[in-house]
């Protein structure tokens, strides 16, 4: 890997491990802040809402070279970690993981522009896949860590460490990261210019309708597993290891098929995988084997279509709107965590705490996120253009 991917994927790390890290500490959080688990969630709702916000640094910041906005966005990191972890009421919390969550669709934006630019020809995907595989490796080691953390000694130690490497982060940005031109000036309306085309709006919903689904699930899996698979809270770390490693190995995948093959059909594999894989969370009775099977799976889903949705998009946004196009599936992401977890609250006050229920709720939304990409390709992709591509890398 290159040490400029390398910078990138460390940026990543950061970030993927700041969002998903609540997801492992919920119980520990939720009994200091003395909430309910349904209403700890909004500490996820709230990083995801800050994602959806910060892309505005994007608007304004369109002619600072790019390398320069990765260093800004981790410093935001920096303070928005070290507010969550010296936090004393529940408000705080909630205003603390909305600014760590500001740099984060701006920063993958950013960074899928720099790493699409680095790539060597034909190996575009593959590049941007390197970068996202630092938010995987954050859910396979910093959210196991951090849960492990949280168990043993306390769960704002989670926060300051993630401070300190976005501190870290930024030396290396300094070091590492070459320049890269600012995108094209095209002003602020044209930088929103993409968004007038059908195509990016299909797969904006996908990735808004995957995430949505999946996070009903993904947004209590710590209780989950231990109320429905039987696991004790101690071997929760373990467990977020193993979902980590399917994200790291499904980004890797997902970076490969795209580009050898179709980019939103490669997007539509895994979101049809990731709704195989609800349905079971709600039909398993659930057991310690079914449970941990399940969490590597839906990790693996997760992370599949990383590298094809970025690259669509950025793709998308060519001529001035790269970075917001980027940061726009960031967004998608994001605000999709954020009503996942709403609806998946709303299932176990609804169910009695039935930790199956979130699988039902969020299957069928799995499955409009199918739908909208099976419509992209057969609009916009042709097997042609697949074929060509195969012929490309074999050469």
């Amino acid at each position: 890997m290159k040490r400029s991917i390398l910078a990138l994927a460390s940026g990543a790390f950061i970030l993927g491990a700041a969002e998903f890290v609540m997801m492992g500490i919920l119980p520990q959080t939720a009994a200091a802040m003395k909430v309910s688990i349904p209403a700890a969630g909004h500490y996820i709702s709230a990083y995801a809402i800050g994602v959806c916000f910060g892309t505005l640094i994007l608007v304004f910041g369109r002619k600072v070279p790019p390398k320069n906005l990765i260093i800004l966005f981790m410093a935001i990191a920096l303070v928005g970690n070290t507010l969550s972890a010296f936090c004393v009421n529940s408000p705080m919390l909630l205003a603390a993981r909305f600014i760590s969550g500001l740099p984060h669709g701006a920063f993958f934006g950013t960074a899928t522009l720099i790493a699409k630019t680095l790539a060597d020809k034909g190996k575009e995907a593959q590049s941007v896949s390197m970068m996202v595989t630092g938010q995987t490796v954050a859910n396979m080691l910093g959210v196991p860590a951090g849960t492990l953390l949280a168990e043993m000694l306390s769960w704002r130690m989670a926060f300051g460490i993630l401070a300190a490497w976005a501190a870290m982060t930024m030396l290396l940005t300094l070091a590492w990261v070459p320049f890269v031109a600012p995108i094209k000036d095209v002003g602020i309306k044209g930088q929103f210019r993409f968004l007038t085309h059908p195509g990016p709006w299909f797969v904006l919903l996908a990735v808004f309708c995957g995430n949505t689904g999946i996070f009903c699930w993904w947004s209590y899996i710590s209780p989950w597993l231990q109320k429905t698979g039987g696991w004790p809270s101690s071997t929760v770390p373990l467990l977020m290891v193993l979902a980590g490693f399917g994200m790291v190995l499904g980004g890797i995948a997902g970076g490969r098929l795209t580009d050898v093959w179709k980019p939103a059909a490669t997007a539509a594999l895994s979101q049809s995988i990731a709704a195989i894989g609800l349905l079971l969370v709600f039909l398993i009775p659930g057991n310690l084997a079914s449970t941990a099977s399940l969490t590597f799976v839906l990790g693996f889903a997760l992370f599949f279509n990383s590298a094809p949705q970025q690259l669509l998009m950025v793709q998308a946004g060519q001529g001035g709107g790269e970075l917001i196009a980027g940061a726009a599936v960031q967004i998608a992401f994001n605000f999709g965590n954020a009503v996942g977890s709403i609806v998946g609250g709303a299932a176990l006050t609804a169910t009695a705490m039935n930790y199956h229920y979130t699988g039902l709720f969020g299957m069928p939304i799995a499955i409009i996120a199918v739908m909208f990409l099976i419509v992209y390709t057969r609009r916009y992709e042709t097997d042609t253009q697949a074929m060509e591509r195969m012929r490309e890398i074999s050469v």
